[in-house]
């Protein structure tokens, strides 16, 4: 069995292995293959070319079509639209690898293999990605072993923390964010196969398109907005979800780190598991940077809120906070915590000591 990566894992794959080596991401829909790898490679000056073979229904739409050479009298095959001209390396990524009709899966053995198709090598350096469905509710092809032999193959599953962290970066509305810190199972569900083809059920993509609809829709009549959230994430996951928009709002971290005075009688009534979404939301905000100007009023409110923890012997949730730090989890939290609150630091130190 193929072992399982997360995100951080995933980056530190694609940093660390070697051109010549093929890598298999094995995953749900929806979870960010593409996006990563993406990033990963253009940030680097790399050309990433996205090849959808479940899409392709002849070896020419992969390797180009044949035409005779007048000079030679040969047949040979003209090079497709996405094929590199300029010597420089790229980053082949085969979707839905397992969607692919056998006659295409023959010309990514060799492509796997050599780096050529119909005889025409890629540019030193180039590397091939492919991403494969795994699941009952998938109309798949079963892949030889000789090509999976060919590949590095890892199940890749992100975190739900590692999700959150990216949709507050990427601007998705902080209404889904709270429904998804207080109900993270609802984040992506499988298809139940016994229900249709048209059944719906919730993932990382379809948050983000509710996301996109609150944003178009302020005002809308709330029976209206349920249907088209309906569409989007199913039946149970959108009666949730508008359940939460009706009720009472849960703190941010942006809430504590603002005003922790404000927050206090609030927090007072909170359990365990709402102390932790709100521990990690704390490290995620400090993450994504605090500007020269709040870096006094957060590293104030920061401690306020340690020393609430301790004052009220929240010892799990102590444990929990602290567990960030000495992790290491989110590293620009803690550059925060060690250059610009020193008050913060030595109350988390004195927790680890005394766990």
């Amino acid at each position: 069995m193929a072992i399982t990566i997360n995100t951080g894992d995933l980056k530190s794959i694609l940093e660390c292995t070697p051109a010549t080596q093929n890598i298999m991401l094995v995953g749900k829909h929806g979870i960010g293959k593409s996006e990563i790898i993406t990033h990963h490679y253009e940030s680097q000056g790399i050309r990433v070319v996205a090849l959808f073979l479940g899409q392709m229904s002849d070896p020419g739409d992969l390797i180009g079509l044949p035409h005779k050479n007048e000079q030679t009298g040969k047949t040979e095959f003209m090079p497709p639209y996405w094929f590199p001209t300029d010597d420089k390396p790229v980053v082949l990524f085969l979707d839905e690898l397992n969607r692919a009709r056998p006659e295409i899966l023959q010309s990514v053995m060799d492509l796997s293999l050599n780096r050529k198709l119909a005889g025409r090598s890629l540019p030193a350096g180039s590397r091939v990605i492919a991403a494969v469905n795994d699941g009952e509710e998938y109309q798949l092809t079963d892949l030889d072993p000789a090509l999976v032999s060919r590949f590095n193959v890892y199940y890749f599953s992100p975190t739900v923390g590692e999700w959150l962290f990216w949709a507050k970066q990427h601007g998705v509305d902080d209404r889904v964010v709270t429904f998804i810190e207080k109900h993270p199972d609802e984040l992506e569900k499988n298809v139940d196969i016994n229900k249709g083809t048209f059944d719906k059920t919730p993932d990382r993509r379809a948050w983000v398109r509710v996301s996109g609809l609150l944003k178009n829709s302020e005002g809308m009549d709330m029976n209206r907005l349920a249907k088209m959230v309906t569409g989007v994430v199913g039946a149970r996951s959108a009666s949730m979800f508008m359940q939460s928009l009706n009720s009472s709002r849960m703190l941010t971290a942006a809430d504590v780190l603002t005003d922790f005075e404000a927050c206090r009688s609030t927090l007072a009534g909170y359990t365990m598991p709402q102390l932790a979404v709100l521990n990690e939301g704390i490290y995620q905000h400090l993450e994504l940077g605090v500007t020269g100007n709040d870096k006094a009023a957060t590293g104030h409110n920061l401690v306020a809120y340690i020393r609430w923890m301790l004052a009220n012997g929240r010892q799990e949730a102590i444990a929990h906070f602290a567990s960030f730090f000495e992790n290491a989890t989110y590293p620009n939290a803690n550059a925060f915590i060690m250059m610009d609150c020193r008050e913060a630091l030595q109350l988390i130190n004195q927790m680890i000591a005394d766990l």
